[in-house]
This record gives C-alpha cells, structure tokens and sequence, in this order.
C-alpha cells in the first residue's frame, strides 16, 4: 500500500494554491449562505441522503475558482486531496460527488435565483464591515467571448450571444456590465448582455439608486439625457480624440487634462474586477449557452472576486 493511500500528508509546502483556499476558508461568510439555500435545498427523505449544503457549496465555488466543468470538478475531487479536505469530505465516506450531483446543485442555485442571493449577501458582510459606500458608482462592461463554432448538438451558434466590433477586431459573445462602488472598487450589481448591446443602455440599471456620483468611460456619453440614470451626478470620460487635441500648455487645456486624469483615476477601480474573474479565475470564455445562465455564473464569480480584493481587511479585521 502506498503511503499516499493511507490520507498521509508528506508534503510541508504551502503551496500558493493552499494558501489561496485557506484565505478563503477564513473570508467567505459561509453560515450566511448555507442559511440561503437550506430551504431550498432537497431533504432526502428516501434513497440516499444528499450531500451537505456546505460541502456542495464549497465544491461550487471550486469551480469558480479553478475553472472546472461539471466532470472535471469530479475527477479532481478524486484526485485532488487538498479540494476533498477543503469541501470537508476528506475523511468522509468513500461516496464523492459525481458530475450528476454537481451539476444538480448548479440548476438548484439557477431555479431559484440563488446567485444573486449570495452577491447581496456578501455585500451585506463587506458593507457591516465599513468596506462598501453608497456614495458613488463606476460603470463599465467587458467583452467575454462565447464558441463561434457550429460544431455542436444544434448546429448553431449560441442564438443569445451576438457579435461586435471593438477597434479594427471582431468578437463574438456576451458583455459582463457592472456597477461598483467608487471607494472599495468591490461590485454591487452585475448585467450580463450580448456583445452588441450598447454601454449607454445599460448604465442605468447599474444604479443602486442612492449615489450621488457616477463614473464612466467615454463610451457613456449622453447618459445624463437617460431618464433612467438620472439622480447622480455623472463624470464621463473625455473622447480620446478631443483629450488628444488639448494643448496643456495653455491654462484651460491643462487643467481640464487634469480633470480627465483624476476621473480616470476614480474609473480605474471598475478594471480591478475583470482582472479578478479573467486572470485570477480563468473566466474568459462562458460555458454555459443562453445569457441567463451565464448571468448566473457571472454574479458569483464578482462576488468571489469581492471577497479575494477585500480579503486582506478582512483578515486584519479578524485578527
């Protein structure tokens, strides 16, 4: 027998991987959300009794993490023992969720709309903690491309995704658009669209309502027009053809460049996000067909990556 099989840990390295699981297990507010889906969740009053709430909870944010399909997430629990001992399965029975199970889980969270339930709820923990405002709100969206392929079961492309022109390149896809709170830069509301829906028609819908500033990038133009965006004050980004024909030596010139480098500033908080979901995450195509499912996924996947940029203050706050 292996010394492996007998569950002995003969490595002392704390890998990067390890020490990113472990700073999660600290940060994720998991009695609030077991709390959300428990009375959704099956009771298993004949045949085998379902998993624990927790533990398919905690394998469904695996894959978010890690980029997982429903069977690859069930060969790398047998196969991984550090994903088995953080789903708290480790030294459990032999039975191991299969791809069946999880993918259940994953409609159960989609039927009833649990996704967004879980955003607000970590927002409701980053906000007791002083972490979110209500103050001001950055708007952007980002280009997430779908398969362009037709070679599938339908012999289409994804009829809910659409393509687009960005520069000189052409994309096919969704856009992700997102809200996010001016201080923190965490995310408050997630728009999932096609590719080729304007930025200007979603920007109000990414309002909480009660800021009293807005940001975006030159893309929002106009948006104060929109009945639907009004309240907050908005400061959007210059064209980059009229920046360009600034003279700064002129006094006027220079202080309006000014301007536009200390909105782009406040603007920068909104990229901290995608780079979260595409670099740290692995997002950078969807998975799934249809916008719906897809805004699902994406609601979860911002407010993991709320909880990894606050995670420091959030571990400093524990002590």
């Amino acid at each position: 027998m292996k010394q492996t099989d007998l569950g002995l840990k003969l490595s002392s390295k704390r890998t990067r991987k390890r020490a990113f699981l472990d700073e999660m297990e600290r940060v994720v507010p998991w009695q609030a959300l077991v709390a959300l889906i428990e009375s959704h969740y099956p009771k298993g009053k004949t045949g085998r009794p379902p998993f624990a709430i927790a533990a398919m909870l905690r394998i469904h944010f695996l894959q978010q993490w890690f980029g997982l399909s429903d069977p690859a997430m069930e060969e790398a629990l047998h196969e991984t023992p550090m994903y088995r001992e953080f789903a708290g399965i480790e030294a459990g029975p032999v039975r191991l969720a299969d791809e069946s199970t999880i993918l259940r889980f994953r409609h159960l969270l989609e039927a009833h709309g649990l996704a967004l339930g879980m955003l607000q709820a970590i927002n409701d923990t980053l906000r007791e903690r002083g972490l979110m405002l209500k103050t001001g709100t950055v708007v952007d969206a980002t280009l997430i491309a779908a398969p362009s392929s037709t070679k599938n079961a339908s012999g289409e492309r994804d009829p809910e995704m659409h393509q687009t022109r960005k520069g000189k390149q052409w994309y096919f896809g969704m856009k992700a658009h997102i809200g996010v709170d001016a201080e923190s830069g965490l995310v408050h509301t997630v728009i999932a669209t096609a590719a080729n829906v304007c930025d200007l028609n979603v920007a109000g819908a990414l309002l909480h309502g009660q800021e009293k500033t807005a940001f975006g990038d030159a893309g929002y133009q106009g948006v104060h027009k929109r009945a639907e965006a009004l309240g907050p004050r908005w400061h959007v980004a210059m064209r980059p053809g009229k920046r360009r024909q600034l003279d700064k030596t002129q006094m006027l010139d220079a202080l309006v460049d000014l301007i536009e480098r200390m909105k782009a500033s406040v603007r920068a908080k909104v990229e901290h996000p995608f780079r979260v979901i595409k670099r740290q995450f692995g997002f950078v195509k969807v998975r799934y067909r249809g916008i719906t499912k897809n805004t699902l996924q994406l609601q979860t996947l911002f407010a993991l990556s709320n909880l990894w940029m606050a995670r420091r203050r959030l571990l400093a706050a524990q002590g």
